[in-house]
């Protein structure tokens, strides 16, 4: 079963793993939120820094 793939370097969608531009696709979705997050601590340091 493929799923919808959005390219990290020009942003266009598509179902196969590798872009025409050259980059990567990965999947656009985030990830489900949940008040248990074991690493949600390690995410925000990382996105916003201490």
């Amino acid at each position: 079963m493929s799923r919808i793939l959005k390219c990290a370097k020009c942003g266009n969608y598509g179902l196969t793993e590798n872009c025409s531009c050259g980059g990567k696709k990965i999947n656009p979705k985030p990830p489900k939120y949940s008040p248990e997050d074991k690493y949600g601590e390690y995410r925000r340091i990382t996105k916003y820094g201490k």
